[in-house]
């Protein structure tokens, strides 16, 4: 089973993330997942913060068969701008660009003029732009005068082939999932990876795709997964980091995520996420590398020298 691998964060300088990307390229993983769209990181004011479609491209254009992968926000973009930029990614860089999409919820984007919005309006401003992007990349002229999408014969050229591009969100919340079940193509699961947890939160998106007429089985599962390769595994200060790096996951108990972190020797962690894997139900698993150091990060790709675990996928 092949791997992708996110770093995330702002952790590494332009040059380091550059080099691992490259590494893993070098290595077979399927896709590297980068910074996507931000304003600013309060907690990060030391650090540069890039803006990620720019970081994506250069990724793009600095390698050769990886794919990359960086989130857009619904409320940084106009969506037939947004489309506009996917397609001509993917006519420089063919099937290389992993769009990425979802609703955000950072405090700063007040600093920057973005627009503030609950996340029920961001849900259904999404829900919006995806089914715009969808008739976009159709090669349709497309008017809609929606609550948040605003479009007068808007088109992009050139269309994708066949017309589409796959569509992955992340989301972990049923208002979310019913977006993913009208959709997506994938499923980024926005959960800490604990099967009782992604189980109920794929059953709810099962009743989604039931209301929307869809096989929840055609929609792929992907899920960001801790990791770090140690010679002497330090779990406790690897929860302490998983809970400064994942803030939102306040509402689950330690008791429930540590044994949920992958930290430990090179084997150790690849039959931990072979495990993971299989019991999440996942198409591509991810290694979390966000936040760790340039030392770290080469450590941890290097335990995984095919950019692959063996094993395969229980779908769930």
């Amino acid at each position: 089973m092949k791997l992708a691998v996110a770093f995330g964060w702002h952790s590494l300088t332009w040059e380091e993330l550059l080099a691992a990307v490259q590494q893993a390229e070098q290595q077979g993983f399927d896709t590297a997942y980068v910074d996507g769209d931000v304003s600013q990181l309060g907690q990060r004011r030391d650090t540069e913060t890039l803006d990620g479609w720019t970081v994506t491209l250069a990724l793009l254009a600095r390698t050769s068969r990886i794919r990359i992968g960086s989130i857009r926000l619904v409320h940084h973009w106009n969506t037939a701008k947004l489309a506009q930029a996917v397609v001509s990614a993917e006519r420089i860089f063919p099937g290389r660009l992993r769009f990425f999409a979802s609703i955000g919820e950072r405090p700063e984007d007040a600093c920057f003029g973005l627009p503030q919005r609950t996340a029920a309006e961001r849900i259904a401003w999404l829900d919006e732009s995806l089914d715009a992007l969808r008739a976009l990349w159709r090669g349709e002229d497309v008017t809609r005068h929606g609550r948040f999408v605003q479009l007068e014969r808007a088109r992009v050229r050139p269309a994708p082939p066949g017309g589409r591009l796959p569509i992955e969100i992340g989301a972990r919340r049923p208002r979310l999932l019913e977006v993913v079940a009208r959709h997506a193509d994938v499923w980024n699961v926005n959960l800490p990876p604990l099967a009782g947890r992604v189980a109920e939160a794929a059953g709810r998106l099962a009743a989604s795709c039931e209301r929307a007429g869809r096989d929840p089985a055609s929609i792929a599962r992907r899920q960001l997964i801790f990791t770090r390769v140690q010679a002497q595994p330090d779990r406790p200060q690897a929860l302490r980091t998983f809970r400064r790096l994942n803030p939102w996951f306040g509402d689950f108990p330690d008791a429930e995520v540590a044994p949920a972190l992958v930290v430990g020797s090179a084997a150790e962690c690849r039959a931990q996420l072979e495990d993971l894997a299989a019991a999440l139900g996942l198409e591509l698993p991810i290694l979390d590398l966000t936040g760790a150091d340039a030392a770290t990060t080469r450590v941890t790709l290097d335990a995984f020298p095919a950019g692959e675990i063996h094993g395969s996928v229980i779908l769930r």
